[in-house]
């Protein structure tokens, strides 16, 4: 697999931040070569020609319908983080849960 690029909607929250290091640290640990970048909605129309999937916080999961309209034309996936991951800061499964809507 080449290097995925995994872009995680929030409202630029701490948790955030946190949940992007632990997939990153995840995706060193399985040597996948992978971009991981949290940010703000208003950005992502920027990024959409380096990126293979959207993960969407569970606290601004309001916007899901509005990131798949601006995404899905350009064959990429969103989802929602599944709640309990993000609650618990499990990068390893939020990073299946990018993996698996590649």
């Amino acid at each position: 697999m080449s290097k995925v690029n995994i872009i995680l909607v929030c409202s630029a929250g701490m948790s955030t931040s946190l949940l992007v290091e632990r997939m990153k640290l995840e995706a060193d640990k399985r040597a996948l070569d992978a971009s991981i970048e949290a940010m703000a909605e208003s950005e992502l129309k920027n990024h959409l020609d380096q990126l293979d999937v959207v993960l969407i916080g569970p606290q601004v999961r309001y916007l899901e319908k509005q990131v798949k309209k601006l995404v899905e034309p350009k064959g990429i996936n969103a989802a929602v983080i599944d709640t309990m991951a993000y609650g618990r800061i499990q990068g390893d499964v939020v990073l299946d849960q990018a993996l698996a809507l590649i």
